[in-house]
């Protein structure tokens, strides 16, 4: 099939120009009389030539796009984060590429190989496993990374995280005031530092009381609705002597997951079991029950990433690399409350 769109070639025929001169007028416009210039824009607009922007970008060596690689593009908190990204890179011209790992390492590895080879500026990543090989090669290979919601382990990168061992503990402490002693804890797999970070925070936090708790760890497959389902399931199938009045799930999609369950089963929330979420996603307070749950600065997480970023890769000597810590809060709604045995 013939490609008959129109090229520099085209438009410095129609304009009476060389294809230098166009080249001029698309690049540096500065350097082109503006009696020149119009005639070669007035040709632009009757061939409608569109430049091709990839050549160019291949010609200098890099595009003018970076990449956003996540866990899990259904999570709404990713969603909110990646808006974050694309505002600040909006600002200074650039497209992001969202890229979704699906919480599988070789797709992860994947995509990482593949963004190398689209020469984008850099990448940002939350990823599964934060001192992976292929990940570690990428800024020898010039491709700045920075990792998101994930603390880098030593100063050879940028990441922008947020204290989930903190936010572990505030939720961990929450339910231990409000008088529970047997907490269900419901994450995984426990390979994602973000989970074993939640997990260590909820563990502390038993060890600062002053009285016997019993920590039930609950590990599920993925941080989705659906392994909150059936983490519910066992939970409801467990002897009532033994069953947690409390659960600390590791999102929000597990909480909610959970929520299901014990909405089908007649089951009262909180009342038969309490249950605190982390994330703080838009549907934590818009549910059956509205979600007590950690908040993380979402969209600021985005933003913070992707402007380090930029930093990094305009090659400017005087960057260096930052591990940029936030604050989690604790956002007390309906699905908690004083327990009372």
């Amino acid at each position: 099939m013939t490609d008959n769109t129109p090229g520099m070639k085209d438009v410095a025929a129609v304009a009476g120009v060389s294809i230098g001169t166009v080249s001029n007028v698309l690049n540096r416009p500065q350097l082109v009389s503006e009696a020149t210039r119009l005639r070669v824009q007035a040709a632009i607009v009757e061939l409608g030539f569109v430049r091709n922007e990839t050549a160019r970008q291949l010609r200098a060596g890099h595009s003018r796009t970076i990449a956003y690689v996540v866990m899990d593009a259904a999570n709404p908190f990713f969603n909110d984060v990646a808006r974050g990204v694309e505002e600040e890179a909006r600002a200074e011209g650039m497209v992001v590429y969202l890229c979704n790992s699906n919480q599988d390492g070789s797709r992860e590895r994947e995509y990482l190989e593949r963004l190398r080879e689209q020469r984008v500026q850099g990448v940002l990543i939350t990823p599964i496993d934060p001192v992976g090989e292929r990940l570690a090669e990428m800024p020898g290979r010039g491709m700045p990374v920075v990792l998101v919601d994930c603390q880098s382990a030593d100063e050879s990168q940028c990441s922008v995280a947020v204290d989930d061992v903190l936010g572990g503990e505030l939720a961990m402490t929450h339910l231990l005031e409000t008088g529970h002693e047997r907490i269900a804890f419901v994450g995984g797999p426990m390979t994602v530092q973000q989970v074993r970070d939640r997990h260590e925070g909820a563990r502390q936090a038993t060890l600062a009381v002053d009285r016997p708790v019993e920590l039930v760890r609950m590990e599920t497959e993925a941080l989705t609705v659906a392994e909150g389902r059936r983490a519910g399931e066992r939970l409801v199938g467990l002897p009532a002597e033994r069953r947690p009045t409390a659960a600390f799930c590791a999102n929000d999609l597990l909480a909610l997951g959970l929520l299901q369950v014990m909405t089908r089963q007649g089951l009262s929330v909180p009342k038969d079991l309490a249950v605190v979420g982390y994330d703080d996603i838009e549907f934590a307070e818009a549910a059956a029950v509205p979600l007590t749950s950690v908040r993380q600065p979402r969209e600021l997480l985005g933003r913070t990433a992707a402007r380090l970023l930029l930093e990094e890769a305009s090659g400017e000597a005087s960057h260096k690399h930052q591990q940029v810590r936030f604050r989690p809060e604790l956002v007390v709604r309906a699905s908690t409350r004083i327990h009372r045995p």
